[in-house]
């Protein structure tokens, strides 16, 4: 038997040090989660990645307090299968929504009738229902979740938030909306929960998602909590005006603060749907847009006041990054092309994370990372385990970002019709209606340089990579609304 003298010292021992319980468990409670997406924010338009033009303060705030990445990547150079990816760690060929759901009889300034658009595939399509997504997971671990703002995945009540795993839902269904009206190309776009809804028509939209994330943190500052806060700027507006279609919006006050843009033409003779229209200027699009993110640049500023003043900040997660890169009025710099092109500036995009006591604050890392890794580096740290059989096409990236392991991350792949990327290490190759090349991105992050005549082996290389990924994401377990099953 033990010496009652050494049962004490062991018992005392355990009590000063005791055994690393799991990651979630070491804390009080699990981590709060807020993840923050733009919508086609360029990969230079944040004061913290080089811009001296765009103003975010509060954005340049977290990445004083987190980590920027400066080698990360989205799934998809656009809209809705990039977001199905941040929310599934899957490849958009795997999780079903490889391109977009949505309309294109507006882009020759169609109007739909209600009745029109109801049977529309804007309308009926969504994600398959058999796609396993991050808050449905995150509700095993007790976390109530809210989304506020762009959701993208589905407008039919199977396909809404609250039937894939969200408590609260507050924003718009489509690709995009008028900040103002809320509507789509003439047709209602806001939703609370599984309403339609017109209850703030006429309020900037971006102001109505910082209320709704106001709120969701109030009720449940208590409680572990998912904030899902996908914002739609700084995206273009979409209304059939021309003298406003092509362009971001933003509140008066916020252009205010870019008197040198604000001060030149807004509108210039153009063309609209085959026809002489006023369109915006270039210099309107540059201030509708940089005052759009600076907007949005305060609202976020007010959710991490928010965390502050709750003391509950120590304790969350903060992601942001864009879905994608930049549009129009944007600056990808030193990045080539921008959204819906492969190369980098269409696929590469700012990110920035924050986790107190984990996160090395005011930290840069350029290892190879992607919107993929975001499903389990979320689900390894609160402790919940992955579905039997589910396939993911991320990792756990934690052990990147608290400076304590290289990236596993070799390769990604990227196809839009017949659009097509790869990365495997440093090098890209692109094959696409925008350009074809092979580059080194290590010594050309810009992408000027084809060396495919001088690199012939390489580049059959990076093709046989490409086919051998095509030939996994076709034997796939097929899903919808694509897919022929």
């Amino acid at each position: 038997m033990a010496r009652p003298s050494l049962i004490a010292t062991i018992l005392l021992a355990l009590l000063l040090f005791p055994f690393p319980a799991n990651r979630a468990g070491a804390r009080e409670r699990p981590p709060n989660i807020v993840l923050i997406v733009s919508d086609d924010q360029g990969y230079r338009d944040l004061g913290c990645f080089g811009s001296d033009e765009v103003k975010t303060p509060q954005l340049d705030r977290l990445a004083r307090e987190g980590i920027r990445l400066s080698s990360f990547y989205v799934s998809w150079p656009a809209c809705t299968p990039s977001r199905g990816s941040l929310l599934t760690g899957r490849y958009p060929q795997r999780h079903g929504v490889y391109d977009m759901i949505r309309n294109e009889a507006p882009d020759y300034g169609k109007k739909y009738t209600p009745a029109e658009y109801d049977v529309s595939f804007e309308r009926i399509g969504g994600m398959d229902r058999r796609e396993i997504l991050l808050p449905a997971m995150l509700r095993k671990a007790g976390y109530v979740s809210g989304i506020f703002g762009k959701w993208d995945l589905g407008t039919l009540q199977r396909y809404l938030p609250l039937a894939r795993g969200f408590d609260d839902f507050y924003g718009f269904c489509n690709t995009g909306i008028d900040y103002f009206t809320h509507q789509r190309y003439g047709a209602s776009s806001m939703y609370r929960d599984n309403q339609p809804t017109s209850e703030d028509q006429g309020t900037y939209c971006t102001t109505l998602f910082e209320r709704e994330a106001v709120r969701f943190i109030t009720q449940n500052h208590d409680r572990p909590f998912f904030l899902y806060l996908p914002f739609n700027a700084p995206h273009g507006a979409s209304s059939l005006n021309p003298s406003i279609r092509g362009a971001a919006q933003a509140p008066d006050a916020y252009k205010a603060m870019y008197p040198e843009l604000l001060g030149q033409t807004q509108l210039v003779p153009g063309t609209r749907y085959g026809k002489p229209a006023m369109v915006p200027s270039p210099a309107k699009r540059r201030l509708e847009y940089a005052a759009s993110i600076t907007c949005m640049d305060d609202a976020i500023g007010t959710v991490l006041d928010l965390l502050d003043q709750y003391q509950v900040a120590d304790n969350t997660i903060v992601i942001f990054f864009s879905d994608n890169g930049g549009g129009g009025g944007a600056d990808n710099s030193p990045l080539r092309g921008r959204k819906a092109w492969m190369f980098e500036g269409g696929v590469r995009v700012p990110c920035i994370v924050r986790y107190p006591g984990r996160v090395p604050a005011g930290s840069r890392s350029n290892e190879f990372l992607t919107s993929m890794e975001i499903f389990p580096t979320l689900l390894s740290e609160v402790g919940v385990r992955l579905p039997r059989g589910l396939v993911l096409d991320g990792h756990d990236m934690m052990p990147v970002l608290t400076a304590a392991e290289p990236s596993p991350r070799s390769e990604m792949f990227w196809q839009r019709k017949d659009d097509k990327a790869a990365r495997v290490g440093d090098w890209k190759w692109v094959e696409s209606e925008r350009g074809n090349g092979l580059f080194h991105l290590a010594e050309d992050i810009g992408e000027k340089n084809d060396l495919s005549v001088e690199n012939p082996q390489k580049l059959r290389e990076m093709k046989q990579h490409f086919a051998r990924w095509q030939q996994q994401m076709d034997n796939a377990a097929p899903r919808g609304p694509f897919r022929d099953f």
